[in-house]
């Protein structure tokens, strides 16, 4: 069995998670059993909901605090009627609005309120119990109740003191009495006094032999507890991100990435690390031997793949941009507006759409209301991109950093040539400058007025000068190393290979 270590997952995931839902769909395809733990608490929203959003499938994730029940990750099915019936013959009155209903009770401020799946559904995932004013107890729900939050009232705050989770039939499997930011489990046979213990007991319990591989995707709080029990499983660690700080490194010290510093330390302990680029592979190589003279194993494999290029039934629309990301801080999209708006006195039909969401979005639409730019800037939200790209003449991003780039992979599988920063590791991978689209230097001490600048005029080249024709032909040759059937060559490589 292949185990693949996360911490938390959500609507807008980041590129860890769809690196694993690729990782996934590949391990299904070469017949190699794999299971995705997650280690996070999730409060607000069902796991399985999330998971299956982005394409895993329910009978590969395990849930880090129900793995100790015999509660499976599911969607949630407990209805509106099943907990009514559990009143116990209360009289209430109900009152729906959205996705939220509540229930009131007679007595002073008595009342329930319970959170849907959806607006349209009966299906409920949690349930907020308040007594005379007081929160005093959670429930939540898939197909039963999977655990309890129980609350007290301090300094006029609904203070969290318990968790309880439950098996099927409502019995208590284990408690998390909580503390501020300290929990303690209690089992029917021993105490745990760290959520790392917690792990740590996981880890024991799945039994774990030589033919068995861990891959860790995020060691933070876990990675310890991992490699402490991992007992004759191989151990991988996955690298989704810059893997160290160039501002604070000379040639005799190494500033690691704090996410990657332990694994990195424990290098005797881990058999092979995976980058997503030939690029970081070379660079981390070339660390480990010059900072700690050790060489260790270092595969390259992207975090995702291509299933087929995409080609283009009718012409593209001309010149247009695309770009596709979360709308973070660090993505820069706002740059990219303000390069479209400057680089469209040259091309007065040049039109953007902006893929995805993310907490920059309102600053975005205002960002486009006050440039007067909606009529060609346009935000399209999230929308699954795989036959989108290919309508597209070009593809831009803004990033000043991208571990590998997902969506850079799809963009040239759809033939498109590429704008973006000579940062680390993505767009030097799927950009060969002048060849399918333009890398762009860039220092440190560049404002963002001369970036945007140096965008616009990028964006000018590419539809004023450019063979767009021979970009899109090479940037779908340069797709052919990320095809999938390639990719899990590479998969079945490090499985199967000995250490």
């Amino acid at each position: 069995m292949i185990y693949n270590f996360n911490l938390g997952i959500g609507w807008a995931s980041s590129g860890v998670e769809y690196a694993q839902a690729y990782r996934a769909k590949m391990l299904r395809n070469i017949h190699q059993p794999a299971k995705f733990i997650f280690t996070d608490m999730f409060p607000r929203d069902p796991l399985a909901h999330m998971t299956r959003n982005i394409g895993f499938e329910d009978q590969e994730i395990i849930w880090l605090y129900t793995f100790f029940t015999d509660c499976k990750v599911t969607p949630v099915t407990y209805t509106l009627g099943q907990l009514e019936k559990s009143f116990g013959g209360r009289r209430f009155t109900r009152n729906r609005e959205g996705n939220i209903v509540r229930y009131m009770f007679e007595g002073k401020n008595n009342f329930y309120t319970a959170f849907m799946v959806d607006a349209q559904s009966d299906l409920v995932h949690r349930v907020e119990m308040v007594s005379k004013g007081f929160l005093i107890r959670k429930d939540y729900f898939t197909h039963c109740r999977i655990f309890s939050e129980y609350y007290a009232p301090l300094d006029n705050k609904a203070n969290l003191y318990l968790r309880r989770f439950f098996n099927e039939d409502g019995t208590t499997a284990y408690e998390e009495q909580v503390t501020g930011d300290q929990s303690v489990y209690r089992f029917p046979d021993r105490m745990l006094f760290s959520k790392e213990e917690l792990v740590g007991k996981m880890v024991q319990q799945l039994n774990l032999t030589d033919k068995d591989v861990l891959i860790i995707d995020r060691t933070t709080g876990i990675g310890q507890a991992i490699l402490e029990n991992a007992g004759p499983a191989r151990v991988g660690v996955v690298i989704h991100a810059d893997h160290f700080s160039e501002s604070s490194t000379n040639d005799v010290n190494i500033l690691w990435n704090n996410y990657y510093e332990y694994a990195f330390a424990q290098y005797k302990h881990i058999d092979f690390y995976i980058t997503a680029t030939d690029v970081q592979n070379q660079l981390l190589r070339q660390q480990f031997q010059h900072y700690k003279s050790v060489q260790p194993t270092i595969f390259t494999i992207p975090v995702g793949s291509i299933a087929q290029k995409k080609y283009p039934e009718n012409p593209r629309m001309k010149h247009s941009l695309i770009t596709a990301s979360r709308l973070a801080s660090e993505k820069h999209v706002d740059w990219i507006i303000d390069a479209v708006v400057l680089a469209r006195k040259a091309i007065p039909d040049l039109t953007l759409d902006i893929y995805g969401r993310g907490v920059e979005e309102p600053g975005l639409r205002e960002q486009i209301k006050t440039q007067e730019c909606g009529a060609y800037v346009h935000l399209m939200g999230q929308q699954k991109l795989d036959d989108i790209y290919k309508m597209y003449e070009g593809y831009i991003s803004a990033s000043t950093s991208e571990g590998f780039g997902l969506t850079l992979m799809e963009a040239i599988g759809s033939g498109l040539p590429i704008i973006g920063f000579d940062v680390r590791y993505g767009n030097q991978t799927f950009v060969d400058h002048e060849r399918n689209g333009y890398i762009i230097p860039v220092q440190d001490q560049m404002d963002g007025k001369e970036r945007v600048k140096l965008l616009a005029q990028r964006i000018v080249q590419l539809f004023t000068q450019a063979d767009l024709e021979a970009f899109h032909e090479y940037s779908y040759q340069k797709a052919d190393e990320f095809l999938t059937k390639e990719v899990e060559k590479k998969w079945e490589m490090v499985l199967c290979r000995k250490m």
